[in-house]
């Protein structure tokens, strides 16, 4: 299924951005009278005619929608460190967003070695992961927020926290959470977290994990915790 995005819908129609309509109209060769899936990325899927193929704004008619498709019995938010290296981020963002997350913290701590991310990019390509795997919940980027306003938040749910450090008592991080539960897991930088955060974490009501017996990458450890609360709940 070949999906869209439409931020502007209102009274029966959609009006798509110039990016959507050069892709279906000059890409895809679609043509006024085609019908076409669309999503607003807040859990609706739609089905519709194209009623003005214009190239810079195209729109189309409303014929039917399904809400809440897709919907997940649970939510998930990420908390990571940037990356040095932005390709290995953006590998993470592509690959959480189609096995399924709900929002995504760029996590600055002590040993992050980047404080800054391309956010316009990083938008751009949730977008298109939503798109490729047939999502239509799009999920949220934070900006950047260090550890400690972190730690301090409010969130609902499964709150975990991924270390390596053997001095703490750490848990399988698929014995952190059961079938259905919200979960806010952090993942730390290239180094771990240091010791002192993972003590500020566990006062705050973290739960200290462990991801299996590799010692992995933050952006594989940020997918292989995707993938845990992903197959827990299938």
């Amino acid at each position: 299924m070949q999906i869209f995005y439409c931020g502007d819908i209102s009274h029966g129609r959609a009006l798509f951005s110039r990016e959507e309509s050069r892709h279906c109209l000059k890409v895809l060769r679609m043509r006024d009278g085609e019908e076409i899936t669309f999503t607003d990325g807040l859990g609706n899927l739609y089905e519709g005619v194209i009623n003005e193929a214009d190239p810079s704004a195209m729109s189309a008619t409303i014929t039917s929608v399904i809400h809440d498709y897709g919907k997940r019995g649970y939510r998930l938010h990420i908390a990571i460190s940037p990356l040095k290296n932005d390709d290995r981020l953006e590998w993470f963002i592509e690959k959480a967003v189609e096995t399924g997350i709900d929002e995504i913290t760029p996590l600055l701590c002590a040993r992050t070695e980047k404080n800054r991310i391309r956010r316009e990019r990083l938008e751009g390509l949730i977008l298109s992961a939503m798109k490729q795997s047939v999502k239509c919940h799009l999920p949220k980027l934070n900006s950047p927020v260090g550890f400690n306003d972190f730690i301090a938040g409010t969130h609902a749910g499964k709150r975990i926290i991924a270390s390596c450090d053997p001095a703490f008592e750490r848990i399988p991080v698929t014995s952190a959470f059961s079938q259905g539960d919200d979960v806010v897991m952090m993942i730390g930088p290239e180094g771990d977290f240091t010791a002192a955060e993972v003590s500020e974490a566990l006062q705050a009501g973290f739960q200290p994990v462990h991801i299996g017996p590799s010692r992995l990458r933050t952006e594989t450890a940020g997918v292989v915790a995707c993938c845990s609360v992903y197959l827990a709940n299938i």
